[in-house]
């Protein structure tokens, strides 16, 4: 059978083993070999990535007019630093199905341009990945100066429907040391205010999402992404990359995102001293034990609204206040003191809960659950091949006696649950308080499990090669699942 003859069908399913990055031009070459074959057209229009700022220009002709070859171009992106911002709103404007969609934002970008990108919400979009770089040749501060900063495209999305999106990407690519080297040129912002990090991160859009890079140089940004509790449950990949993240900050993300099972904190500084295996110790025990600190945080919040409830329960409306001192006419001794030296009570301080006698306030422990961190990876620069097994090795011990640390707290409310304690144990994440997002235990299964056996409770994958594919990295880790969720290695 010659090759005109094969059912286009059977090109298809060819076609769908192409190489994404060459994806386009293999199926042009395709079509251009075998003219008289049936190669599906459309299958040029559904991977596009401009590389040049001219096809833009072209590509916007072609489609201008074209109300069929629109909705073909599912995965769409821009990989140079130069195209024509205006022209590409346009674009975007006419292509509605797109599913994947990766924007270099370079110099010719301002503020208004993404904000009519993400103006109308893209239902099927599952893939969203934007990459700043404020200059490209030239170092300067003249976006900063303008005061064009992209915080309310963050503000934007946060507002679209609660569609699926599993995969975001928002990255600002380093100082490049060619170009700013010897002028001490500092990381211009491209976020004024890390504010919209926090609504965006809160909104129902992101409420499904799963792997989420963010990178912004020297930024502390772990504090926005962990404001409300309830946010983003399903995240299983998280990239801090180049983020001022220290290990404390990383203790935090842990308890904050229980089901994390990847995290890559490359250029973030984790250890103080890199060279020194304690530290590494002390990291191992912090992944852990991550999870008892999360159920103590847990139980204490549960104890506070039962004892506001039982307060509240009891308490008059309306308690009769003391009468005020009544100040007498006169002049006022000069002894009397007109300051205090006595410190005033904060804002920030808990007000304390005074629960009547004779109301018991139940007992309710909580049970912390296994850790499900499977890797951790970071960046550790000239350190031999010797000081990288030594902190492996350090790293696994620290682990091992997280999980002892683990299993002898179980074991201590295993005690409690016997002498007839209530036991309690985290389903899900809520910030209303009270027993939302929490489940009763009934059998020792969850004092004792296989899943809270040391030996089946493997160390996560430390991988220290940093970004990038040059370097030495591990087998598994989250470094080669990353660069298959992002289709780069950046």
């Amino acid at each position: 059978m010659q090759l005109d003859g094969l059912p286009a069908e059977l090109y298809s399913a060819i076609i769908s083993h192409l190489p994404a990055n060459s994806f386009q031009q293999d199926v042009l070459s395709l079509t251009r070999a075998i003219p008289r074959s049936p190669v599906p057209i459309h299958h040029l229009f559904e991977r596009i990535r401009i590389k040049h700022a001219q096809q833009i220009l072209q590509l916007h002709r072609r489609l201008r007019n074209a109300s069929d070859e629109r909705n073909w171009v599912k995965d769409f992106g821009i990989v140079t630093w130069t195209v024509d911002a205006d022209v590409l709103v346009n674009l975007l404007g006419i292509l509605p199905r797109i599913s994947s969609l990766l924007l270099f934002v370079g110099p010719n970008f301002a503020p208004e341009h993404l904000e009519g990108i993400f103006h109308e919400p893209r239902e099927d979009l599952r893939f969203l990945s934007l990459r700043f770089r404020p200059y490209v040749k030239v170092a300067t501060y003249y976006q900063f100066l303008k005061g064009a900063y992209f915080d309310t495209a963050l503000t934007t999305l946060s507002r679209w429907p609660s569609y699926k999106l599993p995969t975001l990407s928002i990255v600002q690519d380093p100082p490049d040391p060619l170009i700013s080297s010897g002028k001490h040129f500092a990381q211009p912002l491209v976020f004024f205010q890390l504010e919209p990090i926090s609504v965006l991160l809160c909104s129902e859009y992101i409420s499904s999402l799963m792997h989420l890079r963010l990178r912004i140089p020297s930024r502390q940004v772990s504090r926005f992404i962990m404001s409300i509790p309830s946010s983003v449950p399903a995240l299983r990949l998280l990239d801090l990359s180049t983020c001022n993240i220290l290990a404390s900050d990383m203790e935090e993300i842990l308890i904050r995102f229980h089901g994390l099972q990847h995290l890559i904190l490359d250029g973030c500084g984790v250890a103080r001293d890199q060279s020194q295996a304690t530290e590494w110790n002390n990291i191992g025990k912090i992944c852990a034990t991550a999870t008892v600190r999360r159920a103590k945080a847990r139980e204490k919040e549960l104890k506070t609204w039962l004892q506001h409830n039982a307060a509240t329960a009891t308490t008059p409306v309306s308690m009769p206040q003391p009468a005020a001192r009544r100040i007498r006419p006169g002049r006022r001794g000069l002894a009397t003191a007109t300051i205090s030296l006595r410190e005033e009570p904060t804002a920030s301080e808990p007000d304390i809960i005074h629960v009547p006698a004779g109301i018991v306030i139940p007992k309710v422990r909580i049970i912390p659950s296994p850790p499900a961190l499977l890797s951790l990876c970071t960046s550790a620069s000239f350190i031999t091949d010797v000081q990288h097994q030594t902190i492996r090795e350090e790293f696994e011990r620290g682990w091992d006696e997280g999980l002892a640390q683990l299993a002898a707290v179980k074991s201590r409310l295993y005690g409690s649950w016997k002498n007839g304690v209530r036991m309690m144990r985290i389903t899900a994440d809520v910030s209303g308080g009270g027993y939302d997002g929490l489940e009763a235990i009934e059998g020792e299964s969850a004092f004792y499990s296989e899943e809270d056996d040391s030996v089946s409770l493997f160390p996560p994958v430390l991988c220290l090669a940093g970004s990038g594919t040059s370097g030495k990295h591990a087998e598994g880790c989250g470094h080669n699942i990353a660069w298959n969720v992002w289709n780069d290695t950046i």
